[in-house]
């Protein structure tokens, strides 16, 4: 009981800390927001800390000293109160806490001066203070080697870098002095870029940081590495190791953060790989974000020589090389809006307008409500950082990334290689910016991770300023973990390509079965191939509609920022699947088209003679009796009437194309850019998932499935049906069409004339189309008293070995010439043809072949869902009842959906290519106008030559 009662009070405890840990970890790389203009009178602003710091009364704003003329009376040091001086022939003594006459003069800090080499005494041996200030000289030379110390006020040996140098308190000619040191010209770091080096100015700043810790040197020294790209080694002789030992050696202050220690500027987050997951992913920011907002960043600016200059706001321009207009820089910067701007600079421009270097620190301005505004400090990833010799940044693993601070935007000063005054040899550049923002899984309230700054830099070796030019660019993006789209998105490719598997199997199947060939040979192979290309096609289709539509309604509805647009990296699988789906969908469009260009059709012509005619027989003089002809003019009627169906389609895919550019291109709607419905800005979107299928998918498919509903419900009902209107021009024309457009598979439309006869005078066909709607005559119906005229048939191998030699003789004229019998006459052989096929269809459906007889029947409900027949015409050959009238499917009336997913995909793809809806729609209308030419011409010629119609009559 009690080991499980203590266990429980660690675990609690153990979530407890944790959870602190968590929040301390985050409020290391925050800071209050405090200006200059913030500190008053009686405070002065501290650039280390960016933050005021409280001074006393009679004091300055530097650093809480008193004034002129004023010595310390209370000091508790924390605070100090001062007075002033009584007398003004006295200065205040070096330790501030006294007034004393001087001897000399009293200089502009009013503190007594003594001349140079001399130190200023002001108190005797046991430190009593004198009555007036005397002036004392050090001796410089041997053996005393003493000089003036820092303060002034007392001799002391000289910096041994001085007496190595010269043998005395000077500095040798070949050396350099800067910071109270005597360096060997050679001493100095060098940066690791050779063509870019660091000036004098640096070099003094650097050696002044490392041994007085002044502020602005240490600015200084961070700029310096900085301009280094930030890289270090193990071998501390450059910028950046200067800075890392100045760190480490704890230069006089304390930590104000986590890897910020006073005095010094803050550039690294550790300096050991694999802690930017930590830094940028461990927690969340302390408040949400929304679509209405702008995320508000501020940027500390630092000159060169490390003086604090401002604070910025960051969106007017400052990070940005490139010009623009204001509403698209301001727009860039609220949230959730997809920016991006390139251009080209000319090198003499950025002479000109960067002589030298600007240097940042950018921070996200965080405000809860009723509290402070804080800053949280924006890592950086530098790609051209090195780290002991590697670029370690340029990856994307996270675990090798070293995150830093500080960025500027143009050297023009270290490439420099004599003097200040001389132009730069090299010029570094960012040539690319971008600040990005991830979204925390699974989030509502818009909750994001630290915001990460990437930067690149280019060199550019001046050669001719004039004609040289850089490309610049600056983004912001916005992204989200799609690792789980990914998977949802690959699990529905494999569910949905598994069963476009299986469906295309039994689309073989049925394939095979209406061939009447059992074999699984090389075509049953490539057929199946074909079929799957057709279904997968449709997967992908499905997939990217899917996809584009969940972006579409998730983005565009969010007020909270929960789901945010994938980056063009990550669209690329997006892009893959609609280039194969057009792919694929071509080779089932191929497809389809050559079937329909080979089908088998033949029209029944049912009229017969009704009387004898008498004919004058040459030679014998006498009159011979018999049957009188019937006009060949209905069979050439209703065979133009099934020419002209052929490439009807049940959207007009002109007006179609005029209107999808129209939406797109002439009258565009914000439903389709990449920032959400209440949101419009000047930026241009950069998402190919809202810009490219998307507008393509969702305008097309929505305005076609409202047409096609018009269509079907109302225009086809009330105003024209073509493809009815077909079946009773057959019935009127007494003509029935046979159609086989698989060896034993076909449509069969029954035309036969329920009057008898449909070759009369108008009177008569008015009289004959009037008893029939007064039902005073029989019904169109293959069977009796039944309406259905069109069939779907699967007849026997019997019947089609029959068909194929009637026809052979006609097929062969069209073969090889050593095949073709030279004495027979070509119309005659079609004649014949013709008439011998007529009465053998015409007998076969009324039942005169018994070895042919047929049977009608109902589908059942799953062979019309998969396409398939299950009984095999062995005896008997099976009619299906087809009201669907599905013999369309020879027509591209029947295949609507093949063709608006290929239009559509089509005109993705190019739109993806070239970025110009004009030239998309243009060239979807020429495809549309070229495959429509195809499939008259050659559908012309198969029409010709299979129902043994002169082409000549086909218009």
């Amino acid at each position: 009981m009690a080991t499980g009662t203590l266990r429980t009070f660690v675990c609690s405890f153990s979530i407890i800390f944790l959870f602190k840990l968590n929040g301390f970890f985050c409020q290391q790389f925050s800071v209050s927001f405090q200006q200059p203009s913030d500190c008053g009178v009686d405070s002065y602003f501290d650039i280390s800390s960016l933050s005021c710091v409280k001074c006393g009364p009679n004091q300055v704003r530097l650093a809480c000293e008193c004034q002129t003329g004023f010595r310390v009376l209370v000091s508790n040091g924390a605070s100090i109160t001062c007075q002033q001086c009584p007398d003004a022939n006295q200065g205040v003594t070096q330790d501030g806490y006294g007034c004393i006459p001087c001897s000399g003069s009293v200089g502009e800090n009013g503190k007594c001066q003594c001349p140079k080499g001399s130190v200023l005494v002001e108190r005797d041996g046991n430190g009593n203070p004198l009555n007036e200030s005397r002036c004392e000289a050090c001796n410089a030379t041997e053996p005393a080697f003493s000089a003036p110390d820092r303060t002034g006020n007392r001799c002391v040996r000289c910096e041994d870098s001085f007496i190595n140098s010269s043998q005395a308190c000077v500095c040798g000619t070949s050396n350099i002095q800067a910071g109270g040191m005597c360096f060997p010209s050679n001493g100095l770091p060098t940066s690791v870029v050779p063509n870019v080096i660091f000036s004098k100015l640096v070099r003094i700043q650097t050696a002044a940081c490392l041994l007085f810790s002044n502020r602005t040197a240490c600015q200084s020294l961070g700029n310096m590495c900085v301009m280094n790209m930030h890289s270090f080694s193990t071998i501390n002789n450059d910028a950046c190791g200067l800075y890392n030992t100045s760190l480490k050696a704890g230069v006089p202050g304390v930590k104000i953060r986590l890897y910020w220690r006073a005095n010094l500027p803050w550039l690294y987050y550790g300096d050991q790989l694999g802690l930017a997951s930590r830094i940028i992913q461990n927690e969340p920011l302390p408040v949400g974000f929304s679509f209405k907002g702008a995320q508000k960043l501020q940027a500390a600016v630092y000159s060169v020589r490390g003086e604090f200059l401002r604070w910025e706001s960051v969106g007017g321009g400052n990070l940005q090389l490139c010009p623009d207009t204001l509403t698209r820089q301001q727009s860039a910067f609220t949230f959730g809006t997809a920016y991006k701007q390139s251009c080209v600079l000319s090198v003499s421009e950025l002479l000109n307008g960067y002589p030298e270097p600007v240097f940042y620190d950018v921070f996200l301005v965080i405000q809860k409500p009723q509290e402070d505004k804080h800053l949280l400090a924006v890592p950086l990833l530098n790609i051209n950082q090195q780290f002991n010799g590697q670029f370690t940044n340029e990856g994307s693993n996270m675990n090798n990334w070293l995150l830093t601070r500080r960025l500027m935007l143009v050297d023009t000063l270290s490439g420099r290689q004599n003097s200040l005054s001389s132009s730069p040899g090299v010029i570094r550049v960012a040539s690319n910016i971008k600040i990005g923002f991830q979204l925390v899984p699974n989030t509502q309230k818009g909750q994001v991770y630290p915001p990460l700054m990437t930067v690149t830099y280019s060199d550019i070796p001046v050669t001719d300023p004039t004609t040289q030019t850089v490309t610049v660019s600056f983004s912001l993006e916005y992204t989200m973990d799609q690792e789980e789209a990914r998977v949802k998105t690959d699990i529905a490719l494999g569910v949905l390509g598994g069963v476009a598997v299986v469906h295309s199997l039994l689309k073989t199947a049925s394939w095979k079965r209406r061939i009447a060939s059992p074999l699984i040979d090389l075509q049953t192979i490539m057929k199946f191939l074909v079929f799957y290309a057709g279904d997968l096609a449709n997967v992908f289709f499905i997939i990217t509609v899917g996809t584009g539509l969940y972006w579409l309604i998730f983005f565009k509805a969010q007020l909270f920022v929960s789901v945010l647009l994938p980056l063009p990296a990550q669209e690329e699988r997006f892009v893959v699947y609609v280039g194969c789906a057009f792919a694929l969908k071509t080779v089932q469009f191929l497809h389809k088209l050559f079937v329909q260009l080979s089908v088998d059709i033949f029209f029944i012509d049912w009229e017969r003679p009704r009387g004898k005619a008498s004919k004058h027989v040459e030679g014998s003089g006498e009159a011979k009796s018999q049957a009188s002809s019937v006009s060949i003019w209905r069979t050439y009627f209703v065979a133009n009437e099934w020419n002209e169906i052929q490439t009807i389609r049940k959207i007009n895919p002109t007006f179609q194309v005029i209107a999808v550019l129209f939406f797109l291109e002439v009258r565009p709607t914000t439903l389709y850019s990449s920032v959400p419905k209440h949101l419009q800005f000047a930026s241009k979107p950069i998402s190919k998932i809202l810009k490219e299928p998307l507008k393509e998918h969702t305008i097309v498919l929505i305005r076609t499935v409202l047409k096609m509903i018009f269509f079907t419900v109302f225009h086809e009902r009330f105003v024209e049906d073509k493809i009815r209107q077909f079946v009773d021009l057959c019935s009127i024309s007494n003509i029935s069409v046979l159609l086989l457009s698989h060896r034993c598979f076909g449509y069969y439309i029954h035309g036969r004339s329920v009057h008898g006869h449909a070759d009369t005078n108008m009177d008569e066909m008015n009289t004959n189309l009037k008893r029939e709607a007064e039902n005073l005559c029989g019904q169109r119906g293959l069977l009796p008293n039944s309406d259905t005229q069109t069939f779907q048939i699967s007849i026997t191998n019997r019947l089609r070995v029959k068909y194929d030699r009637i026809i052979e003789p006609i097929n062969r004229r069209s073969g090889p010439s050593r095949l073709v019998d030279a004495s027979a006459n070509p119309c005659e052989q079609s004649t014949k043809a013709y008439h011998t096929m007529n009465r053998f269809l015409g007998s076969v459906i009324d039942h005169a072949h018994r070895e042919m007889d047929y049977i009608v029947k109902d589908k059942l409900l799953f062979e019309r869902l998969i396409g398939m027949e299950f009984i095999e015409p062995l005896d008997k050959s099976i009619f299906y009842n087809d009201d669907s009238h599905s013999f369309a499917d020879v027509f591209f009336y029947g295949n609507e959906a093949v063709l608006l997913i290929f239009d559509t995909l089509f005109f993705c793809v190019v739109d993806l290519g070239s970025q110009n809806f004009i030239l998309a729609a243009v060239l979807t209308y020429l495809q549309q106008l070229v495959f429509r030419l195809i499939r008259n011409g050659m559908g012309r010629r198969n029409l010709a030559s299979k129902t043994l119609v002169d082409k000549r009559f086909l218009i």
